[in-house]
């Protein structure tokens, strides 16, 4: 990718996750403002607002770019607002990256925020047989972590993974979120902890899975001119890639219960995860190699293993050896979740993408604190969104 298309990133800001009951523009305002503080600008400055959107809080939540426009104060700045469940915040980032890059705009903000329900997540709008995740959940009886005991299982299966590695992930990330002002647990855990926590889905305990959080976060991109003014140490989006999946899928994946096999193409040799890598890599002219370290989609422990090897960090069946080597450690050769990751925060849906790029921004300036990644110039993210959707976004220095 040609510098001429990148983006940077002139200020980040979260609102601390957790269970506040509040409003989720309350959050999302409070993000907001923190990262238009960051990039040293006024909310009059902007000139487009990207709302990443929540369904489970109303009307106002999906459209949330409208939402959190007004409750900044309306300026006349163009307006967008995307779902994509977990990944929602990297479609309004592409939104924004998209807008700048077509040079209708030189500076935009991109919020999402959550206020999320007590338990499981469940499909809310009534009874929706056409769509696949109403009927996973009814038919299939399938909650969300059912399936990632699935994959938990297939890993222990195909690669000889074991129920300590998946503690394992859970005692590096809670050790990484300990020392992250933003996270909702912070406390340090043990072996023995995971082990003595209840089995949710086996095999697969309470602590290997994440819980729901309220949050928010927010980003301010501009344009390189437009940054150029106001930063000699910028932050640059690299890539943002939300490719599809291929149909069939060449492994083993949830089935997609609407995927028209009229519209089928040949698969290729990636699962759908992989490809979300693969695309951004492409886009970026890096590849793993060129990482300093990554942010992931850990809705449970064995998730992580499962993405490290879809970012082809290391081949097949190698992510636990990286783990037991400690190399992804924040002090290790390629850390993997240095935020704390959704184990130390949760999920606040259209926040986490989002999240993700304010932990790789603060790495890249060296602003991370204790859980500073040392010399970090690249990171990449990834995250799953429901349906087809999905993101890895890569951040440079």
């Amino acid at each position: 990718m040609t510098r001429e298309r990148e983006v940077v990133v002139l200020g980040a800001g979260m609102h601390p996750w957790g269970k506040w009951g509040r409003n989720f523009v309350e959050y999302g305002i409070t993000a907001a403002q923190a990262a238009l503080a960051d990039a040293g600008l006024d909310w009059r400055d902007i000139q487009y607002v990207a709302g990443a959107d929540t369904i489970r809080n109303g009307y106002p939540g999906f459209v949330a770019g409208a939402t959190f426009a007004q409750a900044l104060g309306w300026t006349g700045a163009r307006v967008s607002s995307s779902y994509a469940a977990c990944a929602s915040g990297s479609q309004a980032i592409a939104n924004a990256r998209a807008n700048i890059l077509a040079g209708l705009v030189d500076v935009a903000l991109v919020v999402g925020a959550d206020a999320a329900p007590k338990g499981f997540f469940a499909p809310v709008g009534g009874d929706r047989p056409d769509d696949p995740d109403w009927v996973r959940f009814h038919v299939l009886g399938a909650t969300n972590p059912t399936y990632f005991g699935l994959y938990a299982r297939r890993r222990i299966d195909l690669y000889g993974a074991t129920v300590e590695d998946f503690a394992k992930v859970k005692v590096k990330n809670a050790k990484n979120g300990l020392h992250n002002p933003n996270a909702r647990y912070k406390k340090a855990f043990t072996l023995e902890d995971v082990a003595a926590s209840p089995v949710v889905a086996d095999p697969l305990r309470l602590m290997d899975i994440c819980a729901t959080s309220d949050g928010a976060a927010a980003v301010v991109l501009c344009s390189k001119e437009f940054a150029a003014k106001r930063t000699t140490n910028p932050v640059r989006i690299s890539a943002v890639s939300t490719v599809t999946p291929t149909f069939p899928s060449a492994v083993i994946e949830m089935p997609d219960i609407a995927t028209d096999s009229s519209a089928a193409v040949q698969p290729n040799d990636l699962s759908f995860r992989a490809s979300l890598a693969h695309a951004a890599y492409e886009e970026a002219g890096l590849g793993p190699e060129d990482l300093s370290l990554a942010e992931v989609y850990d809705l449970s422990t064995a998730l992580e293993l499962d993405w490290i090897e879809d970012l082809a960090i290391c081949g097949r069946g190698e992510a636990e050896k990286l783990l037991r080597d400690g190399a992804t450690e924040v002090t290790g050769r390629i850390p993997v979740n240095a935020s704390g990751g959704l184990g130390s925060f949760g999920e606040a849906v259209p926040a986490q993408a989002i999240a993700q790029v304010c932990e790789l921004t603060w790495q890249l300036r060296g602003q991370a604190g204790a859980r500073q990644v040392a010399n970090a110039k690249v990171g990449i993210t990834a995250n799953q969104g429901l349906f087809g959707h999905g993101s890895s976004i890569i951040v440079t220095r």
